[in-house]
């Protein structure tokens, strides 16, 4: 069975995912333009708009990214996205995710990642995140919610240099 990488029903108590479009640009650039939430990242500058332009079409042409949003008042809680589906290995990649500092230290990355781990479920056995090497944050959020090192190698983003990341999974129970 074939992975569908934009569902358009993803939704817990607090946010629901819409696939990402062309029209969501200057919503996301809104909370992406902020210097803070990517001095841990391996691309510091994504809060630069031509930087973050270039990310933005990496979404756009990956076919699974998402803009994510608060249940209660619409607003933009960042994004993630579907990568790397391996029907063969019965995996595929969550990642390029960000959230918005004002939503930080709150349910919201643990709901997200329920919501795409308990999705991607139903069509795989492994779920891979690929995390920057400084990614101090992200790395203990991950592990956080079950997520376990299991290797480390450079990683291209698209139209960027390679970058040393972390290689997470979390396995389906």
């Amino acid at each position: 069975m074939d992975f569908p990488l934009q569902p358009k029903d993803l939704k817990s108590d607090i946010i629901h995912l819409v696939p990402l479009t062309e029209n969501d640009f200057e919503d996301l650039y809104a909370v992406a333009n902020d210097e803070l939430l990517w001095e841990q990242h391996p691309n510091k500058l994504r809060y630069r708009r031509d930087v973050f332009k270039n990310f933005f079409e990496g979404a756009m042409l990956s076919g699974g990214a998402f803009i994510i949003r608060d249940n209660a008042t619409n607003e933009v809680v960042g994004s993630s996205r579907y990568y790397d589906y391996d029907k063969k290995n019965k995996s595929i990649l969550i990642g390029y995710t960000f959230i918005g500092r004002k939503f930080w230290g709150k349910e919201y990355n643990k709901s997200l990642k329920k919501l795409m781990l308990d999705y991607a479920f139903q069509y795989v056995d492994k779920v891979y995140f690929h995390i920057g090497a400084l990614n101090i944050r992200s790395q203990k959020a991950i592990e956080k919610i079950g997520g376990i090192k299991v290797d480390e190698f450079e990683v291209e983003y698209y139209g960027e240099d390679s970058k040393l990341n972390f290689v997470y999974i979390i396995e389906k129970k």
